[in-house]
């Protein structure tokens, strides 16, 4: 069983920091974060995946299940490097200050790294190359795939198409049309090499200062990858596909909370009788590297594992699939193997939301993992609900929300009356605790068994439902959100603290 000490800490994902250049990144603002989770008393910093976005700006549809998010880079650092100039960083467009316009940052980001990695190539030194190239070295097993995928997808955006569309020579990743587009797009090819090597070592970095003052990053692994991704078209034997390379049936999740027709992702799904023939080696690799980034690792949507929805890739919603058995506890005594500590154990959190069945308890129970639990779930009037603290095991983590909820002031404001007279008489407190209804919440979940108490920045600065990172039944507007250090005062430090100290939760 993965044991987790009593702590505290933070969701936020960095593009959602501060910064001058239109989104958060590596840079500045996120070591000023590390300094105020001190402050706060807190020791854990939660982020979402860190692979590069995908379709509606989504960090859980991006075309690498290993590589790092390229907007991330801190463009000052390649400045300090000599790679850019004063006048390429100067006069930024005026990008909006609490949202991501993801189209116009990827726009001024990547022509940036151009002329960065340009001169990186033009004149670098023998210390810079020799460690740019170590990188490559130890990364070749996926970095080669995806900077040819990458390279091609720019080749051939142009005509909108996804790598099942490309000439068949290169979509069936023949030998002959591999090594000639290896040749035509080198160049290119080492442009998105020399990203994956920036975005590594600057996280690298900043990890290493988390860790000076004593902070742990938990990161996130979501079950399934983007059909139109390197992964995909390196591997095609591992997913669940037709003839031409398009899913045959893909992921969702049936009505639930969220949405009244459930949720079609449209991931492909996996065949993992092909996982098992070799040993899981795919996955075990893909949680290796994320081990590398990150100290403790959520793995999103635990429930496929036991089993997953299967929707018709032609279907319009999710309402018509059916229910397959996972792989079980196969894929993480293969991780386990590996990827252990010495006392066996794994570094990992189950994100068992959504309808989670006697089975599925038992499948994360057996593999030994610590489970989540949503303060914003709890209040149905069933004194037996699971989310209800008075429920709760002590090897947990607790949220007031996560990324997918309301803003916990939003999800407030959003209730009947009778709704919050039970939740406040739950609460022990009165009427007049309605405009703090967040820090009431807060409050609940830090005094909980819970060993892990998790608080979306958001709920901290009691922020409404203009705020939410994310809306799930919507496929545009979501993932955008930043925050302003003018909103953070003195006191949510200080409030943050105090619980800490009072609920057993600082690592002093």
């Amino acid at each position: 069983m993965t044991s987790l000490p009593r702590q505290s800490g933070i969701l936020l994902h960095p593009t959602s920091l501060p910064g001058p250049h239109g989104s958060g990144d590596l840079g500045p603002a996120a070591y000023h974060f590390v300094d105020w989770l001190v402050a706060a008393g807190q020791s854990l910093w939660q982020v979402l995946p860190l692979g590069s976005v995908g379709p509606g700006n989504s960090p859980y549809i991006s075309p690498s299940a290993f590589a790092g998010n390229e907007l991330l880079i801190d463009l000052t650092q390649l400045r300090a490097a000599g790679w850019l100039t004063d006048a390429d960083l100067s006069a930024p467009p005026a990008f909006p200050e609490t949202r991501v316009d993801f189209a116009a940052v990827r726009e001024f980001r990547v022509a940036r790294l151009r002329r960065a990695a340009k001169r990186f190539f033009g004149r670098q030194s023998a210390d810079q190359l020799a460690a740019f190239e170590s990188f490559c070295g130890a990364a070749q097993e996926w970095l080669d795939d995806y900077a040819l995928f990458m390279a091609l997808d720019m080749a051939m955006r142009g005509d909108g198409k996804v790598w099942q569309d490309w000439p068949a020579p290169l979509a069936q990743r023949r030998p002959d049309a591999l090594r000639e587009a290896q040749v035509k797009y080198a160049d290119e090819m080492k442009f998105w090499k020399f990203c994956q090597w920036r975005f590594h070592e600057q996280w690298v970095k900043l990890k290493a200062y988390a860790h000076a003052r004593r902070i742990e990053l938990v990161g996130d692994l979501p079950i399934f990858v983007a059909a139109h991704s390197a992964d995909v078209w390196s591997h095609p034997e591992l997913f669940d596909l037709d003839k031409k390379g398009r899913p045959r049936v893909v992921a969702g999740v049936p009505p639930d909370y969220f949405s009244a027709t459930g949720q079609r992702w449209g991931n492909p799904l996996y065949r993992w009788p092909a996982h098992a023939s070799e040993e899981y080696r795919w996955w075990v690799e893909r949680m290796r590297q994320t081990m590398r980034l990150c100290d403790i690792v959520r793995i999103d949507h635990f429930r496929g594992f036991e089993s997953y929805w299967e929707i018709p890739s032609t279907a319009e919603t999710a309402i018509d699939g059916v229910w397959r058995p996972g792989p079980g506890q196969a894929v993480f005594a293969a991780m386990r193997r590996e990827l252990s500590d010495a006392q066996g154990r794994l570094p990992i959190i189950a994100e068992d939301l959504g309808i989670i069945t006697p089975q599925v308890d038992a499948l994360r129970q057996a593999i030994g993992l610590p489970g989540m639990r949503i303060l914003q779930f709890a209040f149905d009037g069933d004194a037996r609900n699971p989310y209800l603290p008075h429920n709760y095991e002590a090897n947990t983590v607790v949220y007031t929300g996560t990324h997918d909820n309301d803003t916990t002031v939003g999800w407030w404001r959003s209730l009947t009356h009778s709704e919050r007279e039970h939740i406040l008489a739950y609460l022990g407190v009165g009427e007049t605790a309605n405009e703090g209804a967040h820090w009431n919440f807060i409050r609940l979940a830090c005094a909980s068994v819970a060993a892990f108490c998790i608080i979306p920045m958001q709920d901290v600065l009691g922020l409404d439902s203009t705020h939410r990172m994310n809306e799930p039944s919507r496929s545009e507007g979501s993932w955008e959100w930043r925050f302003s250090w003018q909103w953070v005062t003195a006191e949510h430090a200080e409030r943050l603290a105090e619980m800490a100290r009072l609920y057993g939760r600082r690592r002093d």
